[in-house]
């Protein structure tokens, strides 16, 4: 079988969560013994051109412009359309795998891999197919209603307002023969915005990538994964912080990155190991943090957000906490429980890498997806 993978940033030039799960379900479906492609873009036209990482064939197409655009050209983005037109009548794909196209591939793609494919998947990974940005309204962080109004979205847009945007978006999304999201809580907020007909699968870990020896955490070490934005809750864990510092004034908060410069993937399995504790508390409706996941493949307690999909990986008091990140003396509470009970933290470690191995498995995840590629081609 022939598979195409879509991806708008793709590992070794990204390492973003999409573009790592994409470089795994890619990687995964290689080792099944299929025929694997991905396309996908990058900013300088000296790194476009065809490219091989760890065994899987990559196209690079070079795309730059300026974000203020994004809802005209993530919808069709001319230059790009045409490479991929060239590539897919190239490569002849059974399956085409759409993943985050929102940027600089754009939704136009899923009507060409519709023509030039025998089926086409589109797993969704965040908000952007209904939303200008990330979804972090009043009405959601109170109630948990992800629906947005026009307002909302003229709000979220400012001068990017495009009133087509969203029902172009769906129009390209029914060109897909199925629709994934990687959680319920993504789900239940694209039927919330006209998007229907989605079924979930969470993403899948290999958790041998990142389970190391108990023994090499720092006890006092809290990991925030996510990157310094108040979104992500950069401002809540800095809050949280001084709490924690008086009453275990050795607690130290390591950052995944500042100054425009991020761990790398290897680096960040590095934090996790040295951590006793990985704190995850966006703000907004985060569909499933791979941050997460990666924390209890590591062994590692999580205390993560109520919004979005964490709690769908999260069993509260079992493998960590769910926490609601604006109640910030709550979470605060928490990261003290763990840093004063090193056994209940190692517990909940151990509880979350067992979770991982049996309901995350990668190898599983890798299975299901086949067996949908396969049923699709039947029909």
């Amino acid at each position: 079988m022939k598979v195409v993978f879509f991806s708008d940033d793709f590992p070794p030039y990204s390492f973003g969560g999409a573009g790592i799960s994409t470089y795994e379900l890619a990687l995964g479906m290689k080792k099944a013994e299929h025929e694997v492609f991905v396309i996908t873009t990058c900013r300088k036209k000296s790194e476009a051109g065809e490219s091989e990482y760890h065994g899987l064939k990559v196209y690079k197409i070079a795309s730059d412009y300026p974000s203020k655009w994004r809802s005209y050209v993530s919808l069709y983005n001319r230059s790009v359309v045409q490479k991929v037109e060239e590539l897919l009548k190239r490569i002849k794909p059974d399956i085409v795998h759409i993943n985050n196209i929102h940027f600089y591939l754009s939704y136009y793609c899923i009507k060409l891999a519709k023509v030039y494919s025998k089926a086409v998947v589109v797993t969704l990974r965040d908000a952007m197919s209904f939303s200008f940005g990330k979804l972090e309204t009043k009405n959601y962080s109170e109630h948990f209603d992800a629906q947005l109004t026009w307002f909302d979205q003229f709000r979220q847009a400012k001068k990017r307002w495009n009133p087509f945007r969203n029902l172009l978006i769906k129009r390209y999304l029914g060109y897909a023969n199925k629709l994934f999201a990687v959680s319920n809580a993504l789900k239940k907020a694209l039927e919330q915005n006209g998007i229907k007909n989605v079924e979930v699968m969470h993403t899948g870990m290999d958790v041998s990538e990142y389970h190391r020896d108990h023994n090499e955490k720092n006890k006092k070490i809290i990991f925030f994964a996510g990157r310094l934005s108040g979104a992500k809750g950069a401002r809540v864990v800095e809050e949280a912080m001084e709490i924690v510092k008086k009453e275990v004034p050795e607690a130290e908060l390591v950052t995944a990155g500042s100054n425009g410069k991020w761990l790398n993937r290897e680096e960040m399995k590095l934090a996790y190991a040295a951590s006793a504790m990985v704190l995850v508390p966006s703000l907004y409706l985060d569909p499933f943090p791979r941050t997460v996941l990666e924390a209890m493949a590591a062994g590692r307690a999580v205390i993560g957000t109520c919004y979005g999909g964490a709690p769908e990986a999260i069993l509260d008091g079992v493998t960590g906490y769910v926490v609601n990140p604006f109640d910030i003396k709550i979470m605060a509470e928490k990261v003290i429980d763990l840093l004063k009970n090193p056994k209940k933290a190692e517990e909940f470690g151990k509880a979350g890498f067992e979770r991982v191995k049996t309901d995350f498995n990668m190898d599983v995840k890798i299975s299901e997806l086949l067996s949908c590629y396969q049923e699709l081609i039947k029909k």
